[in-house]
């Protein structure tokens, strides 16, 4: 049995995530737009493509998250992933700082500052040479 992606339920998904109310929506969308006709338009599974790109373009999202978002298949990866006592994370996630910012401005202050050190050492040991080439 093949699971069919429910495009108004996924219109107002994205619009509820981005924190936007059905009037504002239908505002954007133009003056034939209201509350009532987002409503039902939210309960279609499936709605033209037209209509999907002037949505996509009020709510700056691309056409294919309506069209492709299938919440079974995302909560199915996100409950494989993550178990109730398991921490591991999904590749490339890691919501912990792996360094402390801290010790990194301390090493760099002290990355310029040995910089700094050599620099004054090789100034100083060119005027020398110079010294004692004046000196001869």
């Amino acid at each position: 049995m093949e699971q069919r992606i429910h495009q108004g339920r996924n219109v107002k998904r994205f619009r509820e995530m981005l924190g936007i109310k059905q009037e504002a929506l239908a505002f954007d969308l133009g003056e034939e737009w209201n509350q009532k006709k987002i409503s039902l338009l939210e309960q279609k599974e499936v709605i033209e493509e037209n209509l999907l790109k002037v949505i996509s373009q009020a709510l700056k999202i691309p056409v294919e998250a309506f069209q492709n978002f299938d919440e079974e298949a995302a909560i199915n990866v996100i409950s494989n992933t993550f178990t109730s006592n398991d921490e591991s994370t999904l590749n490339a996630v890691n919501p912990y700082c792996t360094f402390n910012p801290i010790d990194k401005v301390v090493q760099l202050y002290d990355e310029k500052i040995a910089l700094y050190e050599r620099m004054l050492k090789e100034k100083d040991e060119m005027m020398d040479r110079l010294e004692k080439l004046i000196n001869r």
